[in-house]
Parts: C-alpha cells; sequence; structure tokens
C-alpha cells in the first residue's frame, strides 16, 4: 500500500500530487468533489450521498465482484482538487487482442490537475496486463459513462453525466482520442406522438402483444428483461453483460421508481421478444438537495415523488432481441412500445421524456426517433488511448 501510494505521490510542474483514495475520508472526499468544482454550473445536479457511496463500495456494488477498481484523488496544499478511478473489468472483452481498462468518475478544478491523475491510473492499469484504456466509465457502461461534449445548457436527467466544456479538450490533452459518441433524443409528449409511426407500426407487427410488467412477479419480469437486454446488446460496441448480483441489485434500486405500466414487455405467440422501461426523472425531484436526504431531504423527495409529480422522465433501457432486430418487424416493435408508453406517461404528468444513452451509429432507432419528433439535446464521448 505504501509503496503504491509513493508511486504516484510526486508533486508534478502545479504542484499536484496524487494519493489512492482509501480511508472513509478519503472516499467521502472522493464524492464531495464535483459539487464543489461544480458549484456555480446553474444545470449540476448533486447525485444523491448515499447512492455514491452505495456505487464505490465493494460490498453494496456487485460491480466489483468481477473488476478490480481504483480510486485516487489529486491534492495542492493538502485540499482535494481532482478525482479519478480506474477499472479492469474481468467480463470486458478484449480489443484487437489487447486487455481493455477503464477510467471513470474524473473532476478536477482545472486542466492542470489531469495528467497526474491520468498517469496514477494509467501506470496501475498497465501494471495489471492492460493494452488499451477507455472512459469515463462510472464504473461501468451498465452504470453510467460519457463525457458531456454538446448539451451544456440544460440539466441531466437520471444517472447521465454533466460536465464542464472544458473538460474534454483537456483529456484530450492528455493523449485521448474519440473512440465513441453517445447521444441522447427528448420526445416532447405533451405536444403528443404523431399517429402515422403507430398506424404502420401496428400493422406491421400485428402479431405482437404489448403487457405491462407484473409487479407481483417482479423478480422474474427483472430476469426476462435481463435476458433480453443481454442478448439485445450482446453485439454493441463496449458490451458487458449483467450478472445475477447486477440484476438482484438493479432490481432492488429500480423497484421504489417503478410504474408497472411503464414498463412494457413485447411478446409473440407468449414469448417475450423486447422491453421498453421508463423510469421518473429522479434528477428533477432532487434538483436543490445537494445531494444530501437529512434533515429535510426526505420529505422534499417524497413530496415531489408522490405529491406535486415529475414532468420529466428517462427511458434508460430498451432492447430487441437479436433474432429479429433486423427485420421490418424487429424495427416495428420499439415504436410500438413508445406509443405503448405514451397514454401512461401523461396520465402521470410526464410532459417530455429523454431516450438514451444510443451510440452514435446506432442508426436505425435514431430515425425511428426522429420520425417521432424526437429533438437531438446531447451529446457525450468515449475515449480511449494505447498503454
Amino acid at each position: 500500500m505504501k509503496d503504491e501510494e509513493a508511486a504516484v505521490n510526486d508533486p508534478t510542474r502545479t504542484g499536484t500530487t496524487v494519493k489512492q483514495a482509501v480511508s472513509r475520508a478519503d472516499v467521502a472526499a472522493f464524492i464531495d468533489l464535483p459539487g464543489r468544482v461544480a458549484a456555480q454550473d446553474p444545470h449540476w445536479i448533486e447525485p444523491l450521498r448515499m447512492e455514491r457511496r452505495q456505487l464505490l463500495s465493494p460490498r453494496g456494488n456487485p460491480f466489483f465482484r468481477h473488476a478490480d477498481v481504483r480510486l485516487w484523488l489529486a491534492l495542492r496544499d493538502g485540499r482535494p482538487v481532482g478525482r479519478i478511478s480506474a477499472q479492469l473489468d474481468r467480463l470486458a472483452a478484449p480489443d484487437a487482442g489487447r486487455r481493455v481498462g477503464s477510467f471513470g468518475m474524473i473532476s478536477a478544478e482545472d486542466p492542470s490537475v489531469l495528467p497526474s491523475l491520468f498517469e496514477a491510473a494509467e501506470d496501475w492499469l498497465r501494471g495489471l496486463g492492460a493494452g488499451l484504456v477507455r472512459g469515463p466509465f462510472n464504473l461501468s457502461a451498465n452504470q453510467s459513462c460519457g463525457l458531456l461534449v454538446d448539451g451544456f445548457d440544460t440539466p441531466p436527467y437520471l444517472l447521465m453525466e454533466h460536465d464542464p466544456r472544458w473538460l474534454g479538450a483537456a483529456v484530450e490533452a492528455c493523449g485521448y482520442a474519440r473512440a465513441r459518441d453517445l447521444v441522447a433524443y427528448e420526445l416532447d409528449l405533451a405536444a403528443r406522438l404523431p399517429d402515422r409511426p403507430r398506424r404502420i407500426a401496428e400493422r406491421t407487427a400485428q402479431e405482437v402483444a404489448v403487457r405491462s410488467v407484473n409487479m407481483r412477479r417482479f423478480p422474474a419480469e427483472i430476469e426476462v428483461i435481463t435476458d433480453i437486454f443481454n442478448d439485445a446488446w450482446a453485439d454493441n460496441w463496449g458490451f458487458t453483460p449483467l450478472t445475477e448480483a447486477e440484476i438482484d441489485a438493479m432490481a432492488r434500486e429500480m423497484r421504489p421508481l417503478i410504474d408497472a405500466d411503464l414498463v412494457k414487455i413485447a411478446e409473440i405467440d407468449g414469448r417475450p421478444v423486447a422491453f421498453i422501461v421508463l423510469l421518473p426523472n429522479l434528477n428533477e425531484a432532487i434538483r436543490d438537495l445537494n445531494g444530501r436526504l437529512l434533515p429535510f431531504g426526505w420529505a422534499k423527495l417524497l413530496w415531489r415523488l408522490k405529491v406535486s409529480g415529475l414532468r420529466t422522465g428517462r427511458v434508460p433501457l430498451m432492447g430487441v432481441r437479436r433474432e429479429i432486430s433486423g427485420t421490418v418487424l424487429g424495427k416495428a416493435i420499439p415504436l410500438m412500445l413508445i406509443y405503448a408508453l405514451e397514454a401512461r406517461a401523461l396520465a402521470s404528468g410526464l410532459e417530455r421524456i429523454e431516450l438514451s444513452w444510443l451510440l452514435e451509429n446506432n442508426l436505425p432507432v435514431r430515425r425511428m426517433i426522429e420520425q417521432l419528433g424526437g429533438r437531438l439535446t446531447k451529446t457525450w464521448r468515449i475515449y480511449e488511448k494505447p498503454l
């Protein structure tokens, strides 16, 4: 431990030192840093600290069961001024024979802090045999990922990232290049979705039945959704399958937010072939809590969720089995799923929904959303660098 910390604790020309965040106080400083850095950004929304602690807990986050993770803090005069994580996921597929590591959780007061942080992360990954590093992944693509490069003038939706405008260029200055872009679309439900695509989808997919998730069989329904998800996304760039433990954790975390009529499963002859999940945008409810539920945050959160209601929601998950995804039928089913959500979403008070994230080259789904009136609102970037 002392040797590892000493290896990254040499002052740079900027007067910055880097230490591994291990103690409870270090991890607390790691969690607190982005809120302090972004204090003047009117669109920044502080994640709930209890959720961040869960994310970074080897006991609480099953991602740690198949991945090695390290956290670092950059210090100036003993004061935290930057942070980064590094991950080596043993389930991640290699790239051209190279083992792929990742960085994430990146935040800094200014660009001069980044070189020493990346040096610490890269040296550790290189020591574990990684030949390529990608990021940001926070901590994995199945949690949140990407660095915001367009769409800075609106707040982020649930579990999406918001970064300062200068950060992308600063990451590139450390030797990173664009690997993939991720995009988000917003649908204005209050303006109502067009009818023509609905009619076309219904004619094309007459044999498809769409139902709501059965909350009495919630664990089994989550298994169905995960099975479709792992199949639908298997060929996508950067995909890592969800494990059983991650499925269980996701089910526990999602359940309080789920409206059964906003989670739809499409079936053909009783066999599930596709799904969509729409969640209320929790960020709208926690926007002024500064990440804290005590002493009065709980009351505000419950009031906004249960009484005053939310006006926005996010579709974080959607998938169609690969065996039909490229067919005419497979292209009609996502339209049917989105239309199946419309009435209930409006009845629950949702006026706008974000569909995110999508890979930039997922043109069939992008064109479908644009056909519905979807507006491209944000772009995040995944960077990579050979080690």
